[in-house]
């Protein structure tokens, strides 16, 4: 284990699956005590944090809830002495297929920005207090390469991404003076399990390797480097910005 981040506190939404739980087990190998957090169990994440060598809880969280929020900030300060990253992973998308604008649901459309939006915005909300209190805090929000690609037949996911970073750059500028650095990652579609189990998806993956500056499917463990980046003091004067990881397809 290395020890970027020994000393410190994160919290990664999202992450019982996808690629939630390599970005805790990337904190975790840089010596960050880890709070996973999801609407799943997310015991696997924490035993394979734990067997690396790492200290890990889950707790259960709807983050479109804001009490169910708030008791996980104060459980995880009473659990490690703190929060110092906040990785606003959780997300409504995995589940999605391709749907023409026309047809989306007033419910779907609503539960993604309750999920992708709302949810990120309490996470930080509930996360303040503390961080105001250390005077130190990194807030690392979950975009998506397809904002910047327009992609269609998304639009109520592609629109609650635009608003993350939408969002990114006026807590940036807000939390600034206290300490606070708050950044995005806009991943491209990555070859998590779920998606390689589904029959639509393995030739959508192939074909969008083929159009990256570095031909090949994205895999979760491509993203954790910019998550510890990011969570570490290593960007300490980093803030309000969004970092496309996709292997060279948007050049932004």
């Amino acid at each position: 284990m290395a020890n970027r981040l020994q000393g410190k506190v994160a919290i990664v939404t999202g992450a019982a699956s996808g690629i939630g739980p390599a970005y805790a087990q990337g904190l975790a190998a840089e010596g960050a005590k880890v709070m996973i957090a999801d609407v799943e169990p997310g015991e696997s994440t924490v035993r394979a944090i734990k067997e690396a060598g790492g200290e890990a809880q889950s707790r259960l969280c709807d983050v479109s809830d804001e009490a169910q929020v708030t008791s996980l900030i104060r459980d995880t300060e009473k659990a490690f002495g703190g929060v110092h990253i906040l990785v606003n992973n959780a997300a409504v998308f995995a589940r999605y297929v391709a749907v023409p604008l026309d047809q989306i649901s007033a419910a779907d459309w609503e539960r993604a920005f309750a999920v992708n939006v709302r949810g990120s915005y309490l996470c930080v909300k509930a996360a303040l207090s503390v961080m105001r209190r250390q005077g130190y805090g990194k807030v690392i929000n979950i975009a998506s390469g397809t904002v910047f690609k327009g992609v269609p037949m998304m639009l109520h996911y592609v629109a609650t991404k635009g608003a993350v970073i939408a969002m990114t750059r006026s807590m940036a500028t807000e939390l600034g003076p206290y300490g606070i650095r708050v950044n995005a990652i806009a991943p491209g579609l990555t070859s998590t399990e779920y998606l390689k189990g589904r029959n639509d998806i393995p030739g959508v993956l192939d074909n969008m390797a083929k159009t990256r500056a570095i031909a090949r499917q994205e895999e979760p463990q491509d993203l954790v480097g910019a998550c510890v980046f990011l969570a570490s003091p290593d960007s300490d004067f980093v803030t309000g910005q969004t970092l496309v990881v996709d292997g060279g397809q948007v050049r932004h």
